[in-house]
């Protein structure tokens, strides 16, 4: 079963990320699935897929920019973004330009090269739900959203910096 965090808790996953496509083909073949499809795949599919019953989310790469998305952004219930290699830091700002600039609402699910050493500073960034890494310890992992009592920066969580803060 897939490991993921959302909202500070273990939950299951009710959602299939399709990581390849080569057409829409593939929506014949999971009918009614709920399904994160990548966003090329989303952007040169949208006609076939206003029409597939199952639930629908995109995912972005590291080199995709949320502000391509455009207006249908808060039609998604979720949006995820990849980290192709947990040293790969563009997916948090995508992170925080989707809840400060874009006012987006929906979850902000972290996937790909996700490891515990990162989730903390992921939640203050914005996102809500983590796909973990295939060998990470999902329980392990609960415990790092309390690793820091607070941060000198101004997050997504918190908007003052420290000095501001009384």
């Amino acid at each position: 079963m897939p490991k993921l965090i959302k909202d500070g808790a273990l939950t299951p996953d009710r959602w299939t990320v399709l990581k390849e496509a080569s057409g829409p083909e593939v929506l014949r073949a999971l009918p009614g699935k709920n399904l994160i499809v990548p966003f090329k795949f989303w952007k040169n599919y949208q006609a076939e897929l206003k029409d597939y019953a199952g639930g629908l989310a995109i995912w972005l790469d590291s080199d995709e920019n949320v502000a391509d998305i455009g207006e249908p952004l808060h039609a998604f219930a979720l949006i995820a973004l990849n980290f192709p290699k947990f040293s790969d830091g563009r997916s948090y700002t995508n992170a925080r330009a989707l809840r400060e600039h874009f006012k987006y609402q929906g979850e902000i699910r972290a996937m790909g090269d996700v490891l515990r050493d990162q989730l903390y500073y992921m939640s203050r960034c914005g996102f809500n739900a983590f796909d973990l890494r295939h060998d990470q310890d999902e329980n392990l992992c609960l415990q790092a959203f309390s690793d820091f009592k607070t941060g000198y920066q101004a997050t997504i969580t918190e908007p003052l910096p420290l000095f501001r803060r009384r």
